[in-house]
C-alpha cells in the first residue's frame, strides 16, 4: 500500500512517539484524509515487526467498522483480521485482529483475553469519566494487560464538556503525536474549501436554554420547527442547489428533520430522511441511492455526523444550532473530501454556527475549557453581492471580489474572522523579512522559545512551549513538525534552540488584530 506523504508522517508519528513516551497518544485527521489507511499502514507494519501483538480496533459505527476492515484487507489481503459486530452480524472475536463495535464487545472483554494494543475510531466520543461501555471494556482488558497502550483517531481532539482528550486528570490520552491542519489538506489537494453563504431565513433561538454546555434539544426544536422558517429555508436551499450536485441537511430533531424533508419534496426534488430510528435495512438503500445520484437531498438528525462518506456532497444545510464544536466540525466534514467535479462545498449555515464557533480551521483555539466563563462570538460580514460570509478583516469579498466599503474611523480595536476558514481573510498576510529565536525566561514561569518576525518595520511574535504539559506542548509539537524536517521534537527550549539554524522559514506570516497586539494565525511557505 502505497500511502501519501502525511498518512506516512501520521504512521511515523505514532513510531516517534512510543520511541519516546509511555502515554496513550491521539493522531488527529481532519475528516476525509484517510483516518483508516493511517489505521491499515500502521497495522501492517507494526504486526510484521511485532508478530505476536494482540489489537483490538474499537468504533461504534458498522460502516466504519467495515470501513476500516476493508482498508486493511486491501493493504494486507492475508491479513490475520476478523469482524466482531452485531449489525455486520459478524463475531470472529478470536482473531489476532478484531475491528469490533463497542456496542457489541464492551462486555466480552474476557473472552477477548489478552490484548496489547487498542485502537478507537472517532476518540471524540469517549466520555471523560470512567463510565460507559467504552471505560468499562477498557477497564476489564487493563485488569488482564496493565501495559495496555491505547492510540486514538479522530477529527476533533476535543469534547464539549471536558475541553481537550488530552487534558484533565481523568483524560485517557496524553498527547497529541500527530495533527494534519485542514489548511494544508485543502492546499496539497485532499480536500475542497468549505464556501459559507449568508442566509435570508432568520432562526430565533434567543429563548433556547442551555443544559451540559448544549441547546436543550427539545426546546431547540421547538423553536425552529416552525412552517415558515422551513418554507423559507427550503426556498433558499433549492434556489442555491441548482448548480450542485448532492445536498445533506442537518435538522433539530425527527419531526424537524421531517417536516424539512416534505419541503424540499415539494419543490419537486428528491429527498429522503435518516434518524435513529430509520430500519438498517432502509437506511443502507438510501445511502446507496444518495451516493449513486438517485437522491439529491438527504434530511437527517444527529446521524450523519460520523462514519458517513459520500464525497459527492457539495451543499450542506445547518438547520441544527450547536455549541459544540466537535459536533460543528464533524458537521462541516461531510462536505470536505473530493469528488470528480467537485470544486468546493457551499454551506448554507441558517443556525448562526459560523458566528457561534468561528473558522473550522482554528476551532481548537477557541474550544471552552471546563469552568471557563463566557462563550464570545465572532463577528462577520457579508458581501452585498453574492452573500458570502466573511471575516470582518476582509477588504474585498474573497469569493466574488467586489470591495468592501472602507472602515469608519471608530472600529473596534479587537477584530476576529469567522468565516469557515480562516483563509478566507485574505488581505492581513506580511512578507517574513527575518527571524530571530530567543529564550523567554521569567520567575516563577515555565521556559518558552520566543520567535521574533520581522515584517518591513513591524515585529509580529509568538512563543512555542517546548517545556510545557498539554495543549501548550501538543501546539509546540506541530509547530517543530512543520518546520523541522523530520528532525526530533525537543523536549526542552535549550535542545530547540541548538537546532534552530536548520529550521525552515516562512515566506509570510498572516496577522490578525488582537487589542494592541497581534496574533500569528497563518504561514506560507515555498
Amino acid at each position: 500500500m502505497e500511502l501519501r506523504p502525511y498518512q506516512r508522517e501520521g504512521v511515523d508519528a505514532i513510531y516517534r512517539y512510543f520511541q519516546a513516551n509511555d502515554g496513550n497518544p491521539l493522531v488527529v485527521m481532519p475528516t476525509g484524509t484517510g483516518k483508516s489507511v493511517v489505521i491499515a499502514g500502521f497495522l501492517r507494519e507494526s504486526l510484521s515487526i511485532w508478530r505476536d501483538t494482540r489489537v483490538i480496533v474499537l468504533t461504534h459505527v458498522k460502516e466504519l467498522i467495515q470501513q476500516n476492515f476493508d482498508a486493511l484487507l486491501g493493504a494486507w489481503p492475508e491479513a490475520p483480521a476478523g469482524i466482531y459486530s452485531a449489525g455486520l452480524n459478524r463475531r470472529e472475536i478470536g482473531r489476532q485482529i478484531v475491528f469490533a463495535g463497542i456496542q457489541s464487545i464492551y462486555k466480552r472483554a474476557y473472552e477477548v483475553q489478552r490484548c496489547d494494543l487498542i485502537l478507537i475510531d472517532e476518540a471524540h466520543l469517549l466520555g471523560k469519566k470512567a463510565t460507559g461501555m467504552y471505560n468499562r471494556f477498557l477497564t476489564d482488558i487493563k485488569s488482564m494487560n496493565p501495559n495496555l497502550k491505547v492510540i486514538g483517531f479522530t477529527a476533533t481532539p476535543f469534547r464539549l464538556d471536558q475541553g481537550m482528550l488530552t487534558e484533565g486528570k481523568d483524560a485517557l490520552f496524553n498527547d497529541i503525536a500527530f495533527d494534519v491542519s485542514i489548511l494544508r489538506m485543502i492546499s496539497e489537494g485532499y480536500l475542497v474549501p468549505l464556501v459559507p453563504k449568508q442566509t435570508m431565513t432568520k432562526i430565533d433561538i434567543s429563548n433556547v436554554h442551555t443544559r451540559g454546555g448544549e441547546f436543550i434539544p427539545e426546546e431547540l426544536e421547538a423553536a425552529i420547527d416552525i412552517d415558515e422558517i422551513t418554507q423559507s429555508a427550503a426556498d433558499e436551499i433549492v434556489a442555491a442547489g441548482v448548480d450542485r450536485g448532492s445536498w445533506l441537511i442537518f435538522c433539530s430533531g425527527v419531526i424537524h428533520a421531517q417536516h424539512v424533508m416534505e419541503a424540499i419534496r415539494s419543490r419537486g426534488v428528491s429527498c429522503e430522511i435518516i434518524t435513529g430510528e430509520t430500519p438498517s435495512g432502509e437506511r443502507d438503500s438510501i445511502l446507496r441511492d444518495f451516493k449513486n445520484g438517485n437522491i439529491k437531498c438527504i434530511t437527517n438528525m444527529n446521524v450523519l455526523t460520523t462514519g458517513f462518506d459520500a464525497p459527492g456532497v457539495d451543499l450542506i444545510g445547518m438547520l441544527r444550532p450547536t455549541k459544540s464544536q466537535s459536533l460543528y466540525v464533524q458537521m462541516l466534514g461531510r462536505g470536505t473530501r473530493i469528488a470528480a467535479g467537485k470544486e468546493d462545498c457551499l454551506v448554507l449555515d441558517f443556525a448562526g454556527n459560523t458566528k457561534r464557533l468561528g473558522p473550522v480551521d482554528e476551532i481548537h483555539k477557541r474550544v471552552k475549557r471546563p469552568g471557563e466563563p463566557g462563550e464570545g462570538e465572532a463577528p462577520t460580514k457579508t458581501c452585498g453581492v453574492c452573500k458570502m460570509i466573511c471575516g470582518t478583516g476582509c477588504t474585498a469579498c474573497p469569493n466574488c471580489g467586489a470591495p468592501f466599503p472602507p472602515p469608519k474611523i471608530n472600529v473596534s480595536h479587537r477584530s476576529d474572522t469567522s468565516a469557515l476558514l480562516s483563509t478566507q481573510v485574505r488581505d492581513q498576510w506580511a512578507n517574513v523579512g527575518g527571524i530571530d529565536y530567543s529564550v523567554h525566561s521569567r520567575p516563577g514561569k515555565t521556559t518558552s522559545m520566543l520567535v521574533t518576525y520581522q515584517t518591513g518595520l513591524m515585529r509580529h511574535r509568538e512563543w512555542i512551549c517546548f517545556e510545557h504539559t498539554g495543549y501548550p506542548r501538543d501546539k509546540a509539537v506541530s509547530w517543530w513538525r512543520e518546520r523541522g524536517g523530520g528532525m526530533p521534537i525537543p523536549s526542552s527550549v535549550a535542545e530547540a534552540m541548538s537546532q534552530v539554524k536548520s529550521l525552515r522559514v516562512p515566506l509570510a506570516i498572516r496577522i490578525k488584530e488582537n487589542g494592541k497586539y497581534t496574533d500569528i494565525v497563518g504561514f506560507k511557505w515555498v
